[in-house]
C-alpha cells in the first residue's frame, strides 16, 4: 500500500508540475491480476483497484493499517468499469456488472474479486473510509428490482445537469449515499458527460468538511482532460489520462475541462454527508 501525506495550500502553490503530479495524481490503477491501494492522510481516505483476470485477489490489511483485516475499522465502495465480474464476502458472491457497484460494510473479513471472463476482467474501482459503525452491505445496481441485499438508485439520484451550450450537459449518478445507501461518511458516484460536453464541476466549489477524489475514464488514448485543482485565487492543473484519479483536499477546487467527452467516479469522506454543502466560488474570482 502507498502512502501520501497531507498538504498545505501554502506549499502546494509553489510546487512545479511533477511535484503535483506526484502528491496527488494517481496513475498506475488497473494492473491485470493486482491489487493497487493508495493510503491518503487526507481523511483517511484509501483508493484503489483490483483487477482479477487468471486468478482470485484477495483483500487484506497490510502492514499499513495495523488490522487484522482490511475493513475491521473501516468501510468500502466498489464500482466496476470494466467486464463482468464478482465480489465475494465472507462466502457470499455478488455478481457486478459493468458500471455497478457495492457497498461493504465495516467488519466484513474475508473479501476476494474474480473474473467471469479472463478475457474481458472487470475494473473494479475502490474507495474505503474509517468507520464507526456497520452499515448492510448491498449491490448496487442502476436498474432491475431492489431485494434485501440489491439497491436500485433512485430516479431522484439521476441528476440531469448543464446545457450543451455551456459545454457542461451531464448526468450524475448518486450510488452511494443516504437514504439510499446508508455509509458512516462514504459518498460515491459516477458522472457521465453528454457528447459535445467537456466541462464538470463548473462554476466550482470546494466544500471544506469533505475531500474529494475523481477517477476518470472513457477517455480515448489521444485525449486528455485538463484537472484544475487548487485554491480559487491559485489554481493549478493536472493533464490526466484514462482511468488515472486524482486526490482533491477539501480547500482545493476539483473541476475539469476534456478534449472531448468522458466520465468520472467521485467519492467523498469527511465532516459530513450533505451533498450540496458546497462552498461555491464565482467565475468571476477564480484566478
Amino acid at each position: 500500500m502507498e502512502l501520501r501525506t497531507a498538504c498545505s495550500p501554502m506549499d502546494e502553490k509553489h510546487y512545479d508540475t511533477e511535484r503535483l503530479r506526484r502528491e496527488f495524481l494517481i496513475d498506475d490503477l488497473f494492473k491485470p491480476d493486482e491489487i493497487k491501494l493508495v493510503y491518503s492522510h487526507i481523511d483517511r481516505i484509501i483508493t484503489g483497484s483490483a483487477v482479477p483476470k487468471e486468478k482470485e485477489l484477495k483483500l487484506t490489511a497490510g502492514d499499513e493499517l495495523r488490522a487484522e483485516y482490511f475493513l475491521q475499522r473501516r468501510e468500502m465502495g466498489v464500482i466496476n468499469i470494466g467486464g463482468a465480474g464478482t465480489i465475494t464476502i465472507d462466502g457470499k458472491t455478488y455478481e457486478v456488472g459493468y458500471k455497478e457497484g457495492m457497498y461493504i460494510g465495516m467488519g466484513a473479513k474475508d473479501i476476494s474479486f474474480a473474473a467471469k471472463d479472463p478475457n474481458d476482467p472487470p475494473k473494479f474501482y475502490i474507495n474505503s473510509a474509517p468507520a464507526h459503525k456497520t452499515y448492510p452491505t448491498v449491490l448496487i445496481k442502476r436498474e432491475g428490482t431492489p431485494s434485501d441485499d440489491v439497491v436500485i438508485i433512485k430516479e431522484e439520484n439521476k441528476k440531469e445537469l448543464g446545457s450543451l451550450e455551456q459545454s457542461n450537459h451531464r448526468v450524475i449518478n448518486k450510488y452511494i449515499l443516504p437514504g439510499q445507501v446508508e455509509t458512516c461518511q462514504l459518498e460515491m458516484g459516477m458522472t457521465e458527460l453528454k457528447p459535445g460536453s467537456v466541462w464538470n464541476t463548473m462554476p466550482c466549489h470546494t466544500h471544506d468538511r469533505r475531500m474529494e477524489v475523481y477517477l476518470y475514464f472513457d477517455i480515448p488514448e489521444d485525449a486528455i482532460v485538463m484537472h484544475f485543482m487548487g485554491e480559487p485565487t491559485e489554481t493549478r492543473h493536472i493533464v490526466m489520462r484514462n482511468e488515472q484519479a486524482v486526490i482533491s483536499p477539501s480547500w482545493s477546487i476539483h473541476s475539469g475541462c476534456g478534449s472531448q467527452a468522458y466520465t468520472f467516479i467521485w467519492g467523498m469522506v469527511g465532516e459530513n454527508q450533505d451533498f450540496d454543502d458546497m462552498d461555491d466560488v464565482a467565475m468571476t474570482d477564480l484566478k
